[in-house]
């Protein structure tokens, strides 16, 4: 398939002036979902990967392959620009390269590397460690140095400003700027202060974890650099909820005539694409 297109717009984007929220995706339909509602980028968590295709937390027990599968499901399904996260790379430097190499041929239209210590540490359990800002610079090197589509945005992404400080979130951060990367996601950001600080500091895009009520202000983070702002992974839990209430009342003896938020025929017809379907089987098998 052809990616660069919507690698294209999601640079135009980067490169413009406004802050938008991603849209949330888990799978295909997920996916179709936020592109006809008209989202400009879907984005794939890693902890969202572990949920979807291994039913378990965020551990770094999914594995590259399963992860990469999953983000080119998602890709295929649509035309959406995706962003996802690509975690610690799924180990060093060079696992990086081969984390590029698979997620630019899955279709993605951007990726995070981090510099959090992953999978956890022994002995370490409840404590965020962070790797060292010079393993981190050849990680975010590795990673660019990978790519073949110039189109593919990689962004370093760090956690530092509530694991260590803020000092060293902006030397890290300069760090993997100077190293080449086109984005800077931070992780932990919660106060306005906090981000002027950052973005004061840096000349490219900046991306956000989820934020909190003194940041949900397009306006201002525009103003400031954001480009990409997370506001958590509602969808997958509402699916969940939906799931489990539907099986629920159908174990307890509901009719499925009285299911309450099942889907529409009309909105099934629409994420299936049934008309393209439809056509296709009457130009191609003769109907």
């Amino acid at each position: 398939m052809y990616w660069t297109e919507r690698r294209e717009r999601l640079r135009a984007l980067l490169a413009g002036d406004r802050c938008v929220h991603p849209g949330s995706v888990y799978d295909a339909v997920s996916a179709r979902i936020a592109e006809d509602l008209g989202f400009e980028v879907g984005m794939f968590a890693g902890s969202i990967g572990s949920l979807s295709v291994l039913g378990a937390p965020d551990l770094i027990t999914l594995t590259l392959t399963e992860f990469a599968g999953q983000a080119y499901r998602i890709c295929r399904a649509g035309n959406l620009a995706l962003l996802v996260d690509a975690d610690h790379g799924y180990g060093n430097a060079l696992n990086v390269r081969r984390t590029v190499e698979e997620l630019e041929t899955a279709g993605v239209s951007a990726l995070t590397i981090e510099d959090t210590e992953l999978p956890q540490p022994f002995g370490e359990l409840g404590k965020t460690r962070l790797i060292s800002i010079d393993e981190g610079v050849g990680k975010m090197k590795a990673a660019l140095s990978a790519r073949q589509d110039k189109n593919l945005t990689i962004a370093g992404r760090t956690s530092a400003v509530a694991v260590n400080g803020m000092a060293d979130a902006i030397k890290r951060a300069k760090a993997y700027q100077a190293a080449g990367v086109d984005a800077m996601f931070f992780a932990g950001i919660k106060t306005r202060k906090d981000l002027e600080t950052v973005a004061g500091e840096l000349k490219i895009p900046i991306f956000l974890g989820s934020i909190g009520p003194e940041l949900a202000d397009k306006d201002f983070l525009s103003a400031t650099g954001v480009r990409i702002a997370l506001q958590g992974h509602q969808p997958v839990m509402a699916a969940i909820r939906a799931t489990y209430e539907t099986l629920k009342a159908l174990r307890e003896g509901t009719p499925p005539k009285e299911l309450k938020g099942v889907a529409s025929p009309e909105l099934m017809k629409q994420v299936t694409r049934d008309a393209d379907h439809k056509r296709w089987m009457k130009e191609f098998l003769g109907g």
